[in-house]
């Protein structure tokens, strides 16, 4: 017997590929604009909170991918993502030092 999952999230796009590789089927919908936005910080939460729970680096990786799609859908280049980021860094520094504001 087939179990089927309803889940209604944004998947990675080899997903449903995966999901036929392994004798499923998967119902898919292609987002506009502001349903993908909205679909992307949705997958944001949710990735967060699974690396929240575990600290696996992995759950790291699936953040990054979702930032670099929220970069991509706002119509900047990683590049420029990477140049605020860095200007960013130079003006307040990073979290090397560890330092914690008590007060």
């Amino acid at each position: 017997m087939t179990t089927k999952h309803k889940h209604s999230k944004l998947v990675r796009d080899k997903i449903p590929e995966i999901i036929k590789a392994q004798g499923g089927a998967a119902l898919t919908k292609e987002l506009d604009g502001a349903e993908y936005f909205d679909a992307l910080n949705q997958k944001l939460t949710e990735e967060v909170a699974e690396y929240l729970e575990n600290y696996d680096i992995e759950e790291l990786a699936d953040i990054v991918e979702v930032i670099y799609a929220l970069v991509s859908h706002s119509g900047m280049s990683l590049d420029d993502f990477e140049r605020i980021r860095m200007k960013k860094h130079a003006e307040r520094g990073g979290f090397e030092k560890k330092i914690l504001l008590i007060n």
